[in-house]
């Protein structure tokens, strides 16, 4: 069993930066992907960026490459999600989960994410 907490939420000016962050305690992201999705209300949840603990790589939504980036702490129990130049279309909240078959889904699919957070609101006025 893996725990999710997510924070670094808030509310915050358009073109402004916030950096989530997503923690696992007792354990390590080790031997998962690890993923940020978000949803806004009355849209479908999506898939915005992966990260894999086994070889580094990563995806990122169109919507969000260049302004987005995913990382791993050196311990392997945080990921963090540094959002720059945010857009009210970014409003939503933000949920991490992990998926033990290591590798990140390109399509951003949530299938195989076993674990979830409870999420975070992020609110970009304009």
């Amino acid at each position: 069993q893996v725990e999710l907490v997510e924070s670094g939420g808030g509310l915050v000016q358009a073109g402004g930066s916030l950096r989530l962050s997503c923690a696992t305690a007792g354990t390590t992201f080790d031997y998962y992907a690890i993923a940020w999705f978000r949803q806004a209300p009355g849209k479908e949840r999506e898939g915005v960026s992966c990260i894999s603990s086994h070889d580094g790589n990563t995806y990122y939504a169109d919507s969000v490459k260049g302004r987005f980036t995913i990382s791993i702490n050196n311990a392997k129990n945080t990921v963090y999600l540094q959002m720059n130049s945010l857009k009210p279309e970014d409003t939503a909240v933000y949920y991490c989960a992990a998926d033990p078959s290591l590798f990140c889904d390109p399509d951003g699919s949530e299938v195989g994410y076993d674990f979830w957070g409870q999420g975070t609101q992020v609110t970009v006025s304009s």
